[in-house]
């Protein structure tokens, strides 16, 4: 049974100028670089005939390319104990539309619709019980990150599975978007 998700990859450059942030929290353990993404549908554990009508479903989503730049760093949940350490996203209108149609492609499967509000995040680290100075540090340090736009003319189902070293993300399927 596969462990699903729907992801935009972000380019080499992006990833590495996220890496270039990343330095000692105790108790931090920081994503792979190979294994960074913008998710835009978590759907977890599926059986195969879900997984092929996901897949299928998918193929006739049409959206034109659009740009992306990154901005801003934070922790989930803001207001208690910090699990997740993240750059954000530059306000944009059509990641928001886009990420609607993905949802509702998902949902014409069969597949339970997201409780929670879209936020789009690029999760850099999990956290268990960092220093708050450490991550307060980390948190001034990079507060004016920002990365230059980059074009979104891909997206991807993933399968993901969970072992000692943490997740291990395939991918599955691309699928386009539309570009001139």
């Amino acid at each position: 049974m596969p462990r699903l998700f729907i992801a935009i990859d972000l380019p080499e450059l992006i990833r590495d100028e996220i890496l270039f942030t990343y330095q000692s929290i105790p108790r931090a353990k920081w994503v792979k670089n190979d294994q960074i993404h913008l998710t835009l549908r978590f759907i977890g554990d599926v059986e195969n005939g879900t997984a092929e009508r996901i897949c299928h479903s998918l193929c006739n989503v049409h959206f034109p390319a659009f740009e992306l730049s990154l901005k801003s760093v934070g922790v989930f949940p803001p207001r208690r104990q910090p699990r997740v350490l993240w750059f954000g996203l530059a306000e944009s209108e059509p990641l928001v539309r886009f990420q609607n149609k993905i949802e509702r492609a998902v949902i014409a499967t069969g597949v339970a619709p997201e409780n929670r509000k879209f936020s789009p995040h690029i999760t850099i680290a999990r956290l268990k019980n960092s220093p708050p100075d450490a991550l307060a540090s980390y948190i001034s340090r990079n507060s004016l990150f920002k990365t230059e736009s980059f074009c979104v003319s891909e997206f991807y189902l993933y399968s993901s599975f969970i072992n000692s070293e943490g997740a291990t993300h395939i991918k599955e399927a691309t699928f386009s978007l539309e570009t001139e």
